[in-house]
């Protein structure tokens, strides 16, 4: 399973994030997938795929996963938007909230994110959503994925954004023991810790990278990348996150936001 994230496409072909060209930098992520993987059962694509939440964005950004002739699923993140999305899906049924079924493994996709707003919440009907998938899936190992943070990453700047009901969906999450893992977006930086027995995971963008533990906005220099996971029938996880290497890319580090 694959898990890229954050990739900000614009409309043009020419759109630049913080000075770098995010098109070009989610094709050389995908040219390291495909290098890497010559078989893949599951994409899960955790948000800001577009940056200006354009359907031409998201067409562009269907076409680039084609390549790995794999089923992908989509979360929106902040500054995506549902209905174009759902436009160029063709529908719904790969788009959160949705439960995906593989072998002895379950997949959640929740929506954090709130149209035309940075900060995420999760709706009353995504936390039923959750309530019902987990019932649904005793028995079955479980990954849940969203776009935010649910809790906060020792990063200042971006602990503001932490989902703000986050204490409802954990009170969800800890009525079940067969849950293995927790992953998201949005942070654009990799971490990988337990809290009560499930594993938490963030992954890199496709594009600019944050420095971790900084208490303003700061841009790290760490390359773009993805993670893998292998998921096992008695529950085990093996992931590592990959980047690009040999790759010069052109960042404003001047830049204080966006």
């Amino acid at each position: 399973m694959v898990q890229i994230s954050d990739c900000h496409l614009f409309a043009s072909t020419d759109g630049r994030l913080l000075g770098l060209n995010t098109e070009d930098s989610l094709q050389l992520v995908l040219d390291c997938v495909a290098r890497e993987h010559s078989h893949i059962d599951v994409i899960l694509a955790t948000g800001d795929l577009s940056q200006d939440g354009t359907q031409v964005a998201y067409q562009r950004f269907s076409r680039h996963l084609e390549r790995l002739r794999a089923p992908s699923y989509w979360l929106q993140g902040n500054h995506d938007l549902t209905d174009p999305i759902v436009n160029v899906l063709g529908g719904r049924s790969h788009l959160s909230p949705c439960l995906i079924e593989q072998g002895p493994w379950r997949i959640i996709m929740l929506n954090s994110s709130v149209e035309h707003e940075v900060p995420g919440s999760f709706q009353p009907s995504e936390l039923e959503f959750l309530r019902s998938a987990l019932e649904q899936t005793r028995g079955c190992h479980t990954m849940v994925c969203l776009h935010h943070h649910p809790l906060p990453m020792d990063c200042a700047w971006l602990d503001t954004q932490v989902v703000s009901n986050a204490a409802d969906f954990w009170a969800v999450m800890d009525d079940f023991d067969h849950v293995r893992a927790l992953i998201w977006g949005h942070v654009h930086q990799e971490s990988d810790r337990m809290r009560r027995g499930v594993r938490l995971m963030s992954v890199p963008s496709t594009c600019v990278q944050f420095k971790p533990n900084s208490h303003d906005f700061a841009i790290d220099d760490m390359s773009p990348g993805y993670r893998w996971f292998d998921l096992y029938p008695d529950g085990r996880i093996d992931t590592v996150v990959s980047r690009v290497e040999g790759v010069k890319f052109e960042v404003d580090f001047s830049v204080k936001g966006y």
